[in-house]
């Protein structure tokens, strides 16, 4: 699992709900190229927890905006509804032969409550039609969650097939290879990126995708009004911001305040994720805030951080991501919110125990503890937005990360329950989750609380 596969720089709400819709898309439209003089119709369909909420979480707009050519990784998320409002007026898309083929959004996208595909179920199919209405091309995809997408028929991504130096499919052989070849966690894993590309641009990428996530917690920060989607749930990172900036100048701090800062950076965050904003998977875009509050943390708040920390922050992330991806789910459909802020967690407790000098058994224990304490949280957010529970448990995904790297950094390394077994413990979590609790919002708060 690579840097750029769990860190990927798109737009809110959702990465298993948006991004990956609309990259699904997007690869559908350049597949479909040979078959082209064909094509008459194109239509969508989302499935399973795609459909139960997709609505709220924009899934059909990120449909459209991929079949209309627009990677979410390159899209200005302040013209989205600009392009959005031009398909719909136009009623047509274009192929990549020129041709204008017609197409309605209020008919050619559709959500299916019905049927559900057991590979995953985040599942869609695009299909385009001939002028009789017989299918000429179609494809089924899942989005797994933090954006990453898989055709129906592919084993994969393919990453996992590059030799590396130091393979490794679980945190025992990751500690084993490290310390074999006198390595901290963070070297490790950029020696296996760099199997992958060059260095520089593993580096340069890292480098953006912090700027990316300081720039995001900037504009939250100044950001007021209401988050569209019904719930009326208004903005409040930047008076929380200014509330607690006063308190510091007046010297009037309490001595947890440095904490009130990293939740308000979290909020800043997901707050931008509910609007539609420019956010950085990490691993998903439900707990795209939990990375960059510690993260600023690190940065602001830390004697000695530097760009080099930075970087060992994120190199010591990506191993526990991806660890937590291959061996159990950072998708909330699959799992429930244990994958997403659960997972978020542990990776910024590694990167922060690294940051900070700590040794590659430490940075395990502070993954293990974050993610130990996230076990069994659902995934059932109110209207199907990414707004309550989620913005708040971003905040506290924050905070129990700080705490576990710090837990860790004052003990030697040694523990009972290692990275492993709660890995392994969400996995077995997840598969006895009901449905119902895993993206779906049919129960949890969900049902609870009057989404108007």
């Amino acid at each position: 699992m690579t840097f750029a596969e769990l860190f990927k720089i798109g737009i809110g709400p959702s990465s298993s709900h948006t991004i990956g819709p609309m990259r699904a898309a997007v690869t559908f439209m350049h597949n479909l190229e040979p078959h082209l003089g064909k094509v008459a119709r194109i239509t969508a369909t989302a499935y399973g927890s795609l459909a139960w909420t997709g609505k709220g979480h924009a899934t059909d707009k990120a449909m459209i905006l991929g079949l209309a050519g627009l990677r979410p990784d390159s899209l200005d998320p302040d013209l989205a509804e600009t392009e959005l409002a031009e398909l719909a007026e136009d009623r047509r898309l274009v192929l990549a032969n020129g041709r204008h083929i017609p197409f309605d959004p209020d008919t050619d996208v559709v959500f299916d409550c019905i049927e559900t595909f057991a590979r995953h179920p985040n599942a869609m199919q695009f299909q385009a039609l001939d002028s009789r209405g017989d299918v000429a091309y179609a494809e089924v995809w899942y989005s797994v969650g933090g954006g990453f997408v898989v055709r129906d028929g592919d084993e994969g991504q393919g990453a996992e097939d590059v030799r590396v130096p130091y393979p490794y499919r679980t945190a025992e052989e990751l500690l084993i290879q490290a310390e074999a070849a006198g390595l901290s966690v963070a070297a490790l894993t950029l020696a296996n990126e760099r199997a992958r590309r060059a260095e520089i641009k593993v580096l340069d990428e890292i480098d953006r995708v912090a700027a990316t996530m300081f720039a995001c917690i900037d504009r939250g920060l100044m950001q007021e009004g209401e988050l569209s989607g019904g719930l009326k749930v208004k903005r409040r990172a930047r008076k929380l911001f200014e509330r607690i900036e006063a308190k510091h100048a007046s010297n009037d701090r309490a001595p947890h305040s440095v904490m009130d800062f990293v939740s308000c950076f979290a909020i800043a965050v997901n707050e931008e994720n509910a609007a539609g904003g420019r956010v950085v998977t990490a691993p998903t875009n439900g707990a795209a805030g939990v990375v960059p509050a510690v993260l600023r943390y690190y940065r602001d708040f830390c004697p000695g951080a530097d760009a080099e920390g930075i970087r060992t922050f994120f190199l010591a992330a990506t191993a526990i991501g991806g660890l937590i991806k291959r061996n159990a789910s950072i998708s909330g459909a699959e799992v429930g919110c244990q994958g997403e802020v659960g997972s978020a967690a542990a990776m910024a407790a590694a990167g922060l125990c690294a940051a900070l000098g700590g040794s590659n058994a430490q940075i395990e224990n502070a993954a293990e503890i974050a993610i130990e304490h996230h076990l069994g949280m659902t995934c059932d957010p109110v209207g199907g937005l990414v707004q309550i529970p989620c913005i708040e448990r971003n905040a506290f995904g924050a905070v129990k990360a700080i705490n576990a790297a710090s837990l860790a950094l004052h003990g030697d390394g040694e523990h009972i329950v290692s990275l492993d077994t709660v890995i392994e413990t969400m996995r077995q979590t997840g598969l006895d989750m009901q449905s119902k609790y895993k993206e779906t919002s049919l129960g949890g708060l969900a049902v609870n609380v009057t989404a108007c």
